[in-house]
């Protein structure tokens, strides 16, 4: 019985081997080389200090910055471990709030953040982006409508110029991959960090 056991154990641990430590060594190795930023996280440096990657948004709440998509991520409260508390962009917690369109909750939220955002820009649209999450709770990115709609505000509590505000806005935004895949998106964090380089000189 063991003869014929040997034969199938022998290839259950060489395609471990393979598939379990070669290939992904061998493929974490050649990214490292071809893509040596993306493989180390595609971390945003300021200052020689690491600040955030552009792969994960952060929550930005002051009137000055431009505030990225809602995150529907949690933690464990302190207080309490059996219960969670909102935690937006905890990348130890990747997800959605699993709120379907007949949630009371979710349109209540949605409906607040609305009123909210026509009372900060009473004269354009609200994008959507800006209202609802994304299904990982860590959308670095916006569209650039989204960005444009706060220009306003931005621009009023920086004292700049609207035009010049938007002008980074445009210099921020990027296009489809290819000019085929994914839609057209502003890094919120690098947008930001340019806002600041305007602003302090």
């Amino acid at each position: 019985m063991l003869r014929e056991i040997r034969p199938a154990i022998l290839i259950l641990i060489l395609l471990t081997l393979i598939t379990g430590l070669a290939y992904p060594l061998a493929m974490t190795a050649i990214a490292g080389v071809i893509f040596p930023k993306q493989a180390q996280g595609s971390l945003i440096e300021k200052d020689g200090k690491v600040i955030g990657s552009s792969l994960i948004g952060q929550e930005f709440k002051d009137d000055k910055y431009f505030h990225g998509r809602p995150s529907a991520t949690s933690a464990p409260d302190p207080a309490d471990s059996t219960k969670t508390v909102p935690a937006p962009y905890n990348a130890a917690n990747s997800g959605g709030s699993n709120l379907g369109p007949t949630s009371k909750a979710l349109n209540d939220r949605i409906k607040d953040d609305v009123e909210k955002l026509k009372a900060e820009n009473p004269t354009a649209s609200v994008p959507v982006d800006l209202v609802t999450t994304s299904g990982s709770g860590l959308d670095p990115d916006i569209s650039p409508e989204a960005a444009l709609f706060q220009v306003p505000r931005v621009a009023k509590a920086r004292n700049m110029p609207e035009d010049q505000v938007r002008q980074l806005v445009t210099a921020n935004s990027q296009g489809r991959l290819g000019g085929l895949l994914g839609e057209p998106r502003v890094n919120v964090l690098a947008l930001n960090l340019a806002l600041d380089r305007v602003a302090a000189k």
